[in-house]
C-alpha cells in the first residue's frame, strides 16, 4: 500500500467534523479526530501527524492557544487554521502564531483538499509509490526490495531503492549533498565523506545498468550531480 499522509482534525462541530473525515478519508488520508481543545492538543503534541487542522473556536483551549503550543514544541508541524469567518484580525493572529494557512469557513471542499496537499508538499512529505518503473525493462518492488531487471530477478537494499526513489521524484540532477542529506540524514552544515554516494551509485549501476562502464539510466552530470534519464 502506498504511505498515507496521517491527518488530525480539532472541530466541535459534529457535522462539520464527520464531513472533513469521510472527506479526507475519500481522499486517501488517514484521518483522526478531536472534539475539545485540551485533547486536540494531547494529540497535536504526540508529532505523529503530517498535517493538523484546527478549529479557532473550541471547548476548554482555542484553536489559537493550541497552535501557539504546538509551535513551541516544533517549528516545522504543518499547522491550518479554520475560522468562523475571515476577518483579518483572526488571519494576522493565526498567521502571527505560526500557522502554516487559514480557510475561511464556509469553504470550498476541493480547495481545502488542494491548500493542505499543497503544505504537505511544501514540508517534504510525499507518497511513497509500491513500484518503481523505470523504462520499460525495470520495475522495482519498493516494499519487497527486489524487482526485475531486463528480465532478471534483482534484490536491492533499502538504501539504493531510497536513493532510486529520490532521484525518480526530483527529474533533475542531484548533488551529492543533497542525497546525504534525504537519504542518510546528514545535516546540510556536516562534511561528510561523499565516497559513500558514489559507491552505492556504483554498486546500482551494476544492477540496473546493460553496461555499468556506460551508464545510460543512472547518469553523472558533470558539476550537477545524478539523474535518473527514463
Amino acid at each position: 500500500m502506498n504511505k498515507k499522509p496521517r491527518l488530525l482534525i480539532v472541530e466541535d462541530e459534529i457535522s462539520i467534523l464527520h464531513g472533513l473525515t469521510d472527506l479526507f478519508v475519500y481522499h486517501g488520508f488517514d484521518v483522526a479526530t478531536e472534539q475539545d481543545g485540551n485533547s486536540g492538543l494531547a494529540q497535536a503534541l504526540t508529532g505523529g501527524f503530517d498535517c493538523i487542522i484546527l478549529d479557532v473556536m473550541l471547548p476548554g483551549l482555542d484553536g489559537f492557544s493550541i497552535c501557539n503550543a504546538i509551535r513551541k514544541a516544533s517549528r516545522e508541524q504543518p499547522v491550518v487554521m479554520l475560522t468562523a469567518k475571515s476577518s483579518e484580525e483572526d488571519i494576522i493572529n493565526g498567521l502571527t502564531l505560526g500557522a502554516d494557512d487559514y480557510i475561511a469557513k464556509p469553504f470550498s471542499v476541493q480547495e481545502l483538499v488542494l491548500r493542505i496537499k499543497t503544505i504537505l508538499r511544501r514540508s517534504g512529505w510525499h507518497e511513497e509509490d509500491d513500484t518503481l518503473e523505470l523504462g520499460e525493462h525495470i520495475l522495482i518492488d519498493v516494499c519487497n526490495l527486489s524487482g526485475t531487471v531486463y528480465g532478471k530477478q534483482q534484490v536491492f537494499t533499502r538504501r539504493e531503492v531510497d536513493i532510486l526513489s529520490l532521484l525518480y521524484r526530483r527529474k533533475r540532477p542531484v548533488p551529492r549533498s543533497e542525497l546525504l542529506t534525504a537519504v542518510w540524514g546528514y545535516s546540510k552544515t556536516a562534511e561528510p565523506d561523499t565516497r559513500t554516494v558514489d559507491i552505492h551509485i556504483a554498486k546500482l549501476r551494476k544492477k540496473i545498468e546493460l553496461n555499468a562502464r556506460q551508464p545510460k539510466i543512472l547518469v553523472t552530470f558533470r558539476g550537477e550531480g545524478y539523474k535518473l534519464v527514463l
